[in-house]
């Protein structure tokens, strides 16, 4: 290299204007155009193979490779060092030689400047340990805009190894994660479209900052209306929430109450007698509801529904773990929720297992991915909240991990072997001796095992195959930025349709929290009192911010993000099934399985596969992500639920509710009732009353009885969680 420099310096024909410039590095000043420019960018030379032969690092992660890249590749012949303006780094995105991506700057623009002079110079790389970026700072740090229509300027400064500070507010990368509220031009100006929120994502060199925006709804006379606050959750919320001038929704009633925290906490639908007792009941309505969500932790129901969920995010399936397998780990994973066991043990229990797949269940968190690197893709994503899959191939483009990081997390699982056990589908997990340390793909180097964070208390990882041990002590700690509030933030989704960071699996600086103080307090509460699971679910249902209304006001109608009223969910596919059959008065009646099985006692999707649950977005447990449960609405799912045999068939079985209603010799007015009560969990108003008994008096009882039925089981205050 220093003699291939010597050569170039002696051979150039350096212009004045070469000879005046200061002195342009690879490092400081031509890798920061690239990006700026696109060169790096996915759809050009960054792509995971290039473009038309030349390939460049993805957003420029690898400054080296790239400096490479553009000196050796075609031997050299992107440079004419003679004269520089005639080197094809500079004809090509001037357009002055064909170019497949395009003008990307004209010849008489700082950017060619910088380049020529670069060239013309000698294309120094320059000193990692001066030229490197240490901090980058972004002014201002927050922007609140009083209305739709204003404007603000973003100054990035970048703050060098060598001291140096330097603005790069062209160079840096701005881009706004909802356009629609904030948009932002190439010169980093932000413009108010909409009232609302939005991030700044700022990139520079590897470097990442976020600037908040707020556009505040310009309507005069807002007035603050303070309502009850049940808990620290409220506090949090109506902070914001009286900045933003959003004045939040009252509680919902106490029939939509008890239908919602009953479905969020068992996935079941209130019998009908369960609620005239509650909406009946005198006592204060705090009191009432906080007895009432107990009761429903208390129940098997509540084991049923959340089974399902970590089943989910466990993969628990027999085409990975065989059929005995899938439920000797299905019954480790209720077992672990009707004793509450802390979160912190159930996750250690799970990466530090060995032994039988059979006698030690646990162990069957290994079967499914198997390989080191997509078990540490699934051990981040699912108990940090980070997806560290975009690392494997290149620093990722949106967070500080590095693909360093990724092979040095993917080492802790690499000494972990399977073997096959005694009996059949038995599988032994143990730990490898030799033969076992990862390889980088780069230069084959043996990578050593480091936590993805520095811990503030420090562990030991002990050079043996038994690291899995240390990386779940550094896991689980209290210490641990992520885990706590990774999980925090799992579970409230749960209960409110979205996260406070939202996908809940991809925590990053470049998707904060809508409300960071919410989700720091959330997080401390939950590690106070030891990682408890019932706890947080306990203390976010009897929230306020939890029981609200969905109907809004002018201030919060346009409010999707800030929790300031409920938002319809739509049910899930097994909340779904095991509602239609129980306004029905039937039961379930699924291949496989004993009888009488609801839909949340399910041990895996292959039971009832291809039926009304996965039209429903029932997951096939493929992948540890969220996403994988779909919530949607499709035309398969409204043809299913207006001519499909699992609604008709329950409305009119000979031994469902609506044979028992007729039967029983009740009257009209008592049929529209419990039908309205099985299906919506409250009774009927007014108008509802009136139109549902001229129906069923203008024609056979039964039959008109069925068709009240078949429609409320269509109606949207059956199919979602109000």
């Amino acid at each position: 290299m220093l003699l291939l420099q010597l050569v170039l310096n002696a051979s150039l024909s350096v212009t004045p204007t070469a000879a005046a410039a200061e002195r342009v590095t690879f490092l400081r000043d031509v890798a920061p155009v690239l990006n700026k420019t696109g060169c790096t960018s996915g759809p050009c030379h960054g792509a995971a193979k290039g473009k038309n032969g030349f390939k460049l690092s993805l957003r420029g992660y690898d400054p080296q490779f790239d400096y490479e890249a553009l000196l050796y590749d075609l031997s050299g012949r992107r440079f004419n060092r003679a004269e520089p303006g005639r080197s094809l780094m500079l004809a090509k995105p001037t357009q002055e030689v064909a170019h497949g991506g395009g003008l990307r700057f004209e010849k008489d623009s700082d950017y060619y400047k910088i380049i020529y002079n670069w060239i013309a110079q000698g294309v120094p790389y320059g000193d990692a340990a001066k030229d490197s970026v240490t901090e980058l700072q972004v002014e201002p740090k927050e922007i609140l805009m009083p209305k739709p229509g204003e404007s603000a300027q973003l100054k990035v400064t970048a703050r060098y190894s060598d001291g140096q500070i330097r603005t790069v507010t062209r160079e840096a990368t701005v881009e706004s994660n909802t356009p629609t509220v904030a948009s932002v031009d190439n010169s980093a100006k932000v413009a108010g479209e909409r009232v609302g929120e939005a991030t700044l994502l700022v990139r520079y060199q590897g470097k990442f900052s976020t600037v908040p925006v707020t556009i505040l709804n310009p309507k005069p006379g807002f007035t603050w209306k303070a309502l009850p606050q049940h808990n620290y959750i409220d506090q949090k919320i109506d902070a914001k929430l009286q900045r933003l001038r959003i004045q939040p929704s009252p509680l919902a009633g106490d029939a939509a109450f008890l239908r919602r925290v009953s479905l969020d906490l068992t996935g079941q639908l209130p019998a009908t007698d369960a609620v005239r007792a509650f909406v009946n009941d005198p006592a204060p309505t705090r009191q009432k509801r906080a007895r009432m969500i107990d009761k429903l932790i208390a129940g098997t129901q509540y084991i049923d529904h959340w089974s399902v969920k970590w089943g989910d995010l466990l993969q628990s399936n027999r085409k990975y773990l065989g059929e005995k397998g899938v439920y000797s780990f299905q019954e480790w994973i209720r077992d672990s929720i009707a004793s509450n066991k802390p979160y912190d043990k159930m996750t250690r229990e799970l990466l530090t297992a060995r032994g039988s797949s059979y006698e030690e269940p646990a162990a069957n968190y290994y079967r499914v991915t198997r390989d080191p690197k997509p078990t540490m893709e699934k051990t981040t994503q699912v108990f940090l909240g980070v997806r560290m899959v975009c690392a494997q191939c290149h620093d990722h483009p949106f967070e500080r991990w590095t693909q360093n990081q990724y092979y040095q997390m993917s080492a802790f699982f690499s000494a972990v072997g399977l073997r096959a056990g005694y009996e059949v589908g038995e599988e032994i997990l143990f730990d490898q001796r030799a033969d076992y340390e990862m390889k980088h793909p780069k230069d084959g180097r043996v990578v050593k095992p480091e936590f993805l964070l520095a811990s503030a208390k420090p562990v030991a990882i002990p050079d043996d195959s038994r690291r899995r041990d240390a990386l779940a002590t550094w896991l689980v700690s209290k210490e641990n930025p992520f885990f706590a509030k990774a999980v925090a933030n799992r579970v409230w989704s749960y209960f409110f349709g979205k996260g406070i960071i939202d996908p809940v699996d991809d925590i990053r600086a470049s998707n904060p929290p809508v409300n960071a103080a919410l989700l720091e307090a959330l997080t401390k509460d939950f590690t106070d009192h030891n990682f408890d699971l019932q706890h947080l679910m306990r203390t976010i249902v009897n929230s306020r911010a939890y029981q609200t209304s969905i109907a809004t006001n002018e201030w919060n109608a346009g409010d999707g993000d800030n929790f300031s009223h409920a938002i319809p969910r739509r049910l899930s596919a097994e909340q779904l099934m095991d509602a239609v059959t129980a306004a029905a008065g039937v039961r379930p009646n699924f291949p496989e399985v004993p009888q009488d099985t609801n839909a949340a006692q399910l041990p895996d999707p292959h039971v009832g596969k291809e039926g009304f649950l996965d039209v429903f977005g029932r997951p096939q447990r493929e992948s540890a992500c969220e996403c994988e449960r779909r919530t949607d609405f499709s035309l398969p799912q409204a043809l299913n639920l207006v001519n499909g045999r699992t609604i008709s068939d329950a409305v009119a079985d000979p031994k469902g509710r609506v044979a028992k209603l007729i039967l029983s010799g009740k009257n009209e007015s008592n049929i529209v009732e419990e039908l309205y009560l099985a299906a919506l969990s409250r009774l009927p108003n007014k108008e509802e009353s009136e139109r549902a008994l001229k129906y069923l008096t203008g024609g056979p009882r039964a039959t008109r009885a069925q068709d009240l039925l078949w429609a409320l089981l269509n109606s949207k205050g059956f199919l979602y969680n109000y």
